[in-house]
Formats: C-alpha cells, sequence, structure tokens
C-alpha cells in the first residue's frame, strides 16, 4: 500500500473518530458556552462558535505551515493538521446541530450532515440525486426525515469525495510542504482559515437561520 492509500485510510479513520467522539463534547460544549454567556440568543453563540472555530483551526494550520520545513516532515505534518482540522470541522457542525435543536444519535446521519457541511454545494448536488427532491436547509432532513436507505448511498459517494478534497488541500495526499518556514506558516494558517470561512458559509445554507430563542425559554417566561 502507497503513502497515499495510507493517509487516506487515516484521514477516514480520523472521520469516523471524530464522529463518535465529538457528539457527546458537542452537547456539553454548548451547555458550557450557554453557563458562560446565559445572555447569548443562539445566533449569538453561533458567532462565537464560529471565532473559536476559526482561530483554532488557523492556528493549527499555521503549526503545520511551519512544520513542514524539516526534512520528511512533510506528510506527517500535513495529516497531523487535516486531523485536527477534521476534528474541529465536526465538534463545529455538531455544535451547530445542538444550537439548532437538532440531536444527530445516528452514526450515519450524523457522518452525512457534517460531511454535507463539509463538502458545500457539491454534498447537495449528490444528495438531491440519492434522495429525488430539491430544497434549502438539508440539516433536519438529514437528521430525521430522509430514509435511512438513501442516507447510507449518499454517505459511499461523498466519503471518498471528502477525503481526496481535504487530503489533498491540506497537503497530505501530496509528497511534501516544503517550503520556507515563514511562507510555510502563512500559507497553513491561511489556508485552514479560508477552509473554515466556507465550512461556515457552507453551514449557514445546510442549517438555515437558527431559532429566535432557545428551546424552553417563550415556556418558562410564560409561566412566570
Amino acid at each position: 500500500m502507497s503513502k497515499v492509500d495510507d493517509a487516506k485510510n487515516l484521514i477516514q479513520q480520523g472521520l469516523d473518530r471524530a464522529l463518535v467522539a465529538q457528539q457527546p463534547l458537542a452537547r456539553k460544549n454548548v451547555e458550557r458556552l450557554r453557563r458562560l454567556h446565559p445572555g447569548d440568543t443562539p445566533q449569538e453563540l453561533i458567532r462565537r462558535l464560529d471565532r473559536y472555530y476559526l482561530a483554532g483551526i488557523t492556528a493549527s494550520g499555521g503549526a503545520s505551515g511551519a512544520a513542514g520545513i524539516v526534512p520528511g516532515a512533510g506528510i506527517p505534518t500535513a495529516l497531523a493538521d487535516a486531523m485536527v482540522f477534521t476534528e474541529a470541522s465536526v465538534l463545529y457542525t455538531l455544535s451547530l446541530a445542538e444550537v439548532h435543536g437538532m440531536h444527530p444519535e445516528d452514526f450515519e446521519r450524523r457522518k452525512l450532515l457534517v460531511l454535507t457541511v463539509l463538502l458545500g454545494d457539491g454534498a447537495v448536488k449528490a444528495l438531491d440525486k440519492a434522495v429525488g427532491r430539491t430544497g434549502p436547509y438539508w440539516a433536519r432532513r438529514i437528521v430525521s426525515a430522509i430514509p435511512m436507505s438513501a442516507i447510507n448511498r449518499a454517505n459511499k459517494v461523498l466519503g471518498p469525495r471528502f477525503i481526496t478534497k481535504y487530503g489533498t488541500k491540506q497537503g497530505v495526499l501530496v509528497l511534501s510542504k516544503q517550503v520556507p518556514l515563514g511562507i510555510g506558516a502563512a500559507l497553513g494558517a491561511g489556508g485552514n482559515h479560508v477552509f473554515g470561512r466556507l465550512t461556515i458559509k457552507s453551514a449557514r445554507t445546510i442549517f438555515g437561520e437558527p431559532p429566535s430563542s432557545w428551546a424552553g425559554d417563550d415556556d418558562a417566561r410564560s409561566v412566570t
């Protein structure tokens, strides 16, 4: 097996592990932020999640780009960056789902939700074909409405696309990131920042507008 095949397998394994590990963390993450910022509306909390997500992946990209100057370190550092990016993106997407009142307990539904956010328009087109209908705001349908047979078909199509797209972008599926130290750090940080912005934009399209208030708040006010 080639180094590229090894890298693809590791990216796939990293995604699957993150989809399992980050689900309970996403719920705790949103609960923690609500305790720290009790006055935040759902929209304000999402903006906070956006900032934390971008800061984390930008810092990771800068460190990976800087490490790319080390002879022979290109693939390992790029792979580590891809893993951090994947874990952060899964946590971000599942945290958004929690804010929107969605709890994708099934692994395959969770996977499709994350892949759709990360792959954007290409994923939406694949979903249109798999499900046989079009429309905005796929997140809620992925979590609760689309038949499992269609979920599984879409995941089989989108899984390899994710590995190729982000493996290549992160430098894992190319031989190295051997560029001058300062430039490497700038490219790594800047690249991850761009990817993060695209992910945030895609998430807005997939999830739609957040609720205007937290579930239960209106009932609590009416009782008081």
